[in-house]
């Protein structure tokens, strides 16, 4: 319950309003999407803790999904679930929220609240995404393999 409450007050906070009004101008910059991306990794790089390998698998699919969006390689996700992304990625990164990353320990916990958040909303697109990544290097190992031709 506490979390609901959590979320909600993330939600309706001007930090994330802000976050989303810059998510669309994320989405329509490459070179502003890839940076955010990388910013990310790099905090949750310095993460530590039982469930933090878990987060960061799931953390790792999301940028895969963002870096095929942003090369143009992957477009079926739908424009809300894209922007949803991007808002909670520039909240992540961002020092300054609800609970500022420099208060030990209990900074990182809006964030880390907020990425659960969304990896659990938005399971199908992770799910669609991985199914196309799959396929997609299915299909580029078959194109890669060296065809043979009988001869006689």
């Amino acid at each position: 319950m506490a979390n609901k409450s959590l979320i909600s007050r993330i939600l309706s906070s001007i930090f994330f309003k802000r976050a989303n009004i810059g998510a669309v101008r994320y989405a329509r910059n490459t070179r502003s999407l890839l940076a955010l991306i990388r910013e990310a990794m790099d905090k949750s790089g310095g993460l530590s803790g039982a469930n933090i390998a878990v987060f960061r698998d799931q953390l790792t699919i999301v940028t895969r999904l963002l870096k095929a969006y942003a090369s143009g390689d992957y477009r079926q996700i739908p424009w809300k679930t894209l922007i949803r992304i991007i808002a909670v990625l520039i909240y992540f990164v961002s020092p300054i929220d609800i609970l500022p990353d420099f208060l030990p320990i209990v900074g990182i916990t809006d964030d880390i609240a907020l990425m659960l958040w969304l990896f659990s909303g938005i399971k199908d697109d992770i799910e669609q995404f991985r199914q196309w990544e799959g396929s997609s290097s299915q299909q580029t190992e078959a194109a890669q393999q060296p065809k043979t031709v009988k001869i006689g």
